[in-house]
């Protein structure tokens, strides 16, 4: 090549690199979030027809951002992307999408092809996709699968949802007590077929009951001669198989675990689970105790319109009947209301400051009673801390209304009566913050969705009823 055809050529690849250079977009923000700019040039990509551009962006991502990723794109995109990145889409994306993004993707894939992500995973990854799809659908998924991946699928099925049995592992490193450290070692090292992440071995008697756990640390440190007996730590949290796995996350906050065996109804060893499974435990379980209080469903702006608006609109009529109740009461006022119309304006801050303060004890007992810090031996000194916290804040915002109330109306009877109904209202919601929760949840609801349609009833009736009622009693001017 001559000196003119080398400057050419490097000419012309710098120019490429120039171009590369000015059409490159960073993945990701300042803030670790997907960047609007890379995720409008993987959309324009998928306009022209260039899926091997897009794989080419995408490859890097980890599995977690390829999920956000298909989050992110709107709807009609996602069938074009999931196609585009074909052999990119693996098991891993799919476990991070979710769960209402995750449906949209399946549908677009053949049922062996879901098959063969599902057989990727660990069982408890490959459960909570296929438990998600239709009854037709699981069918045939399961059965394109491998005999054995199909057997542990259905078994995990058997168990109910957001239990134990759902939530475990079969991948696990068991070993029978009379073994030594030796034999384990040339166990782990010979059986190829054995599961390669692992933090600490259970070890089993000759009926496969856990009588000890041993970290992974330990047994590499130790002579090979000694018994595995003699290192394992006998105590152990074991977790039914039935226990709901928000117990089964209390558990492991509780006893600081990485990891915790699974047994069935005989004691037998059936499976385990980890922390990383418990993380995104905690995360839903919050998140979903957070909506419920708000009554606003699933609260996934993934979720589509008619469910939302099915959801939404259930509680609202709800809301309707008690906001009815409530304007019953103050229709019963009605010409105490006519002869001092200032009641009208100051019967909403009565009601108001109850319904924010029931909202704050309502708030502290859920997330008690859910984290189990509530229980039946320690309720009434709960019922007692919250009367007189309830008792302090009615007279405190009392005695401030008061003086408003003076200074505004000029009337010592009317700010009397305000004071007398800020403390009644003020027990009441302190009183139906707390004893509503625990009242449901004895008789097995879960607090976190009702509580708040009742506690807000109260507060507001009872808030108009203090007021109008005091007001009719001892008469206004």
């Amino acid at each position: 090549m001559s000196e003119a055809e080398e400057e050419g050529a490097g000419g012309a690849a710098l120019a490429e690199a120039e171009d590369a250079l000015e059409s490159y977009e960073p993945s990701h923000d300042e803030d670790n979030r997907l960047a609007s700019g890379f995720v409008d040039s993987i959309l324009d990509c998928l306009d022209a027809g260039n899926a091997e551009r897009v794989r080419e962006m995408v490859a890097p991502l980890h599995p977690a951002d390829i999920a956000d990723l298909f989050e992110i794109v709107p709807g009609e995109r996602r069938g074009p992307l999931a196609h585009a990145l074909s052999g990119l889409l693996d098991g891993d994306v799919l476990a991070e999408m979710n769960d209402w993004v995750r449906d949209e993707v399946i549908d677009e894939l053949e049922p062996h092809e879901v098959a063969s992500l599902a057989g990727e995973l660990d069982t408890d990854d490959a459960v909570a996709i296929i438990e998600e799809l239709d009854a037709d659908d699981r069918r045939e998924v399961l059965r394109a699968m491998e005999p054995e991946d199909r057997a542990a699928i259905e078994e995990a099925l058997s168990y109910p949802e957001e239990s134990a049995g759902r939530l475990m592992q079969r991948d696990l490193i068991a070993v029978p007590e009379h073994w030594t450290v030796g034999d384990v070692l040339d166990y782990l090292r010979s059986n190829e077929d054995l599961t390669t992440d692992f933090w600490e071995i259970f070890v089993v008697d000759e009926r496969h009951h856990p009588v000890g756990t041993c970290k992974l640390s330990w047994v590499m440190r130790t002579p090979r001669g000694v018994a595995i007996a003699d290192v394992m730590q006998r105590e152990q949290t074991l977790i039914p198989v039935d226990m709901d796995q928000e117990e089964v996350a209390l558990r492991f906050q509780k006893y600081a675990l990485i990891s915790a065996a699974v047994v069935d109804a005989a004691g037998r060893l059936v499976g385990m689970i980890t922390v990383d499974d418990v993380v995104h435990i905690i995360q839903e379980e919050a998140g979903e105790d957070a909506l419920r209080l708000s009554l606003a469903g699933d609260g996934d702006i993934n979720e589509p319109l008619p469910s939302t608006i099915r959801t939404r609109m259930w509680w609202l009529l709800i809301n309707l009947g008690t906001a009815i109740l409530a304007a019953s009461v103050i229709g019963a006022f009605s010409d105490t209301i006519e002869k001092l119309v200032a009641l009208s304006a100051l019967m909403t801050i009565v009601s108001g400051m109850g319904g924010n303060a029931a909202t704050q004890t309502m708030a502290v007992t859920v997330r008690a009673l859910a984290t189990n810090q509530l229980t039946s031996s320690n309720s009434w000194r709960m019922i007692l801390r919250e009367w007189w916290i309830a008792l302090a804040n009615g007279i405190g915002l009392g005695v401030l209304m008061a003086i408003g109330c003076q200074l505004y109306y000029h009337d010592a009877g009317l700010s009397a009566i305000l004071f007398a109904a800020m403390i009644i209202n003020s027990l009441n919601a302190g009183l139906s913050g707390v004893l509503i929760p625990l009242g449901l949840d004895r008789v097995g609801i879960d607090p976190a969705i009702t509580s708040t349609i009742f506690v807000t009833t109260m507060t507001d009736c009872m808030g108009f009823f203090a007021l109008l009622g005091l007001a009719t009693v001892f008469g206004v001017h």
